[in-house]
């Protein structure tokens, strides 16, 4: 048995080296982390258990007869963040590039059955040179297995992916279908075609990082959820980002205990400010509704119109959704249409209760908007609100006109209680061009057009730009001071608790893509 256990402490032994010192060094050089170094600072002390450290290929094309490494350059099997169970693939960049092939992606198959069929989340650390050219279709079809999987897990157990180092061509699809993308700034990239095939077809001169850094792709394109300096970074805001989040789509959303304190929150009776055209920024009343220091932004650079993440609220996870007046005066546009609604999906998959805040003028006009699909993204937006069966309560801060009231979680897509402060100002649009259309014709006849266009912008906003119009329709349930927002939340949320909605039986809706 002696010389047995010799073999197979041998065998760890240089599983456990990778491709060896040389490459180890070359990744480190990059101020990189190895694959098996990100998986022990992910998980809690001690926890990690490997699955597939001896696996190899089974290829002999092109000299891989003589290229064999153990583990077939990816990490995988399970472990503890925050005590609770989670299963990791971590590509090892010192293997071959990280390339993804056969047995490559037949393990992390493995851990996503495994995450499947467990009700346990998903984390991939993506550092890849893309498919092993040398072993052709088969690691095409890899790829193919693993987006099949991605899908099949999607709504059942979140999926984190975190781009760590190279990721291109249909290496992209896997993370594209998770549900939060982390990039490592200037030392990871996404892009379908790199900058020489872009060269080549489009004569573009373009770098990796122009075309599909971290900043690319966390400020342009929306890809990415989150930009952050380095790999520790990374892996601790993976982790603070689990702790939001229920293992699968059968458990209720993370509760943490909570020492009740005095929630009058009298900072947010002045927030608003008297000038209803002036800016003022809902990231301030999001930290005075919340727990202290608990809001976690999502895609905080892209879209900043609209404001997504985590918060708790009494200690209870929630998701929240909030108009930003301080960026494009808290328009809905196409982007941010397209950010708040999967943002939403995503919630009410995993059970997370949502909190809209509401500021918004309307929709942003222009022919950019209608030819980029206003229409569509809009209605995406309007649809995810709509099927969502969370807990769901409104609080209309200052506007709420025309199509985008509705749209924001209104009384008439379903949300169960709608507050609003005495600064609401809901109507079909504001006081001076609804002043305009109605009293086209008395305006142009009076001697003093101005000033009766004034008087008549004052009659409509007496009746219409206020809360109390709405509320008499039972279309807001309360008028509230703005110190008591979060003591009113609290009591709501937990009315809401046991709440039970059924969607109509079907295969699934047909969302506006």
């Amino acid at each position: 048995m002696t010389s047995k256990l010799d073999i197979l402490n041998s065998k760890k032994e240089e599983a456990l080296k990778g491709g060896g010192e040389a490459r180890i060094e070359s990744q480190h050089s990059k101020g990189k982390l190895t694959a098996r170094e990100r998986i022990q600072l992910l998980v809690d002390e001690g926890s990690f258990e490997e699955i597939g450290m001896l696996t190899v290929h089974r290829s002999t094309n092109f000299g891989l007869d003589k290229q064999k490494f153990l583990g077939d350059g990816v990490v995988t099997g399970y472990g503890l963040v925050h005590g609770r169970p989670i299963y990791v693939f971590s590509q090892d960049f010192t293997v071959l590039g990280g390339s993804l092939a056969e047995m490559h992606a037949k393990k992390i198959v493995r851990i996503m059955d495994l995450s499947i069929q467990n009700g346990i989340p998903l984390i991939g650390l993506n550092d890849s040179g893309g498919a092993r050219i040398q072993e052709g279709v088969v690691s095409l079809g890899g790829y193919a297995d693993i987006f099949f999987k991605n899908t099949m897990a999607s709504g059942v157990i979140p999926q984190i992916s975190a781009i760590m180092g190279p990721c291109a061509g249909g290496a992209v699809y896997s993370p594209a279908l998770t549900d939060f993308i982390y990039m490592v700034q200037d030392s990871s990239f996404m892009f379908v075609t790199g900058p020489n095939v872009v060269k080549t077809v489009t004569h573009e001169e373009v770098t990796s990082e122009e075309l599909g850094g971290a900043s690319t792709h966390s400020e342009k394109s929306g890809v990415a959820h989150f930009s952050v300096e380095n790999d520790l970074k990374c892996l601790n805001d993976i982790k603070k980002l689990l702790a939001y989040l229920p293992q699968n789509c059968e458990e209720g959303a993370p509760r943490y205990p909570y020492t009740k304190v005095d929630e009058h929150r009298p900072n947010l009776n002045t927030i608003i400010p008297d000038n209803p055209n002036q800016p003022y920024d809902i990231k301030e009343v999001i930290k005075e509704l919340v727990d202290k220091d608990s809001f976690y932004e999502v895609q905080s650079s892209y879209a900043e119109n609209i404001v997504i993440g985590f918060a708790f609220l009494a200690g209870k996870s929630i998701g929240v959704v909030a108009n930003q007046p301080a960026f494009l005066a808290g328009v809905l546009d196409s982007k941010s249409s397209n950010k708040a609604a999967r943002f939403v999906r995503f919630c009410d998959s995993f059970n997370i209760p949502l909190l809209v805040l509401e500021d918004v003028p309307g929709f942003l006009p222009g022919t950019e908007q209608e030819w980029n699909g206003i229409i569509n993204n809009g209605a995406k937006l309007l649809y995810a609100f709509c099927e969502a069966t969370v807990p769901r309560i409104t609080v209309i801060t200052r506007k709420a006109y025309g199509g985008a009231y509705d749209v924001m979680n209104s009384k008439h897509v379903g949300a169960d209680m709608n507050y609003a402060w005495p600064s609401a100002e809901i109507a079909v649009m504001g006081a001076k061009g609804a002043a305009e259309i109605i009293f086209k014709k008395e305006i142009s006849e009076a001697e003093d057009p101005q000033a009766k266009w004034i008087e008549k912008e004052a009659e409509y906003a007496e009746l219409f730009a206020n809360p109390y119009n709405a509320a008499k329709h039972g279309f807001i349930d309360e008028i509230i001071e703005p110190a008591e927002t979060r003591k009113k939340l609290i009591r709501a949320f937990d009315m809401l608790k046991h709440k039970v909605a059924h969607l109509p039986k079907k295969k699934h809706g047909n969302i506006p893509l």
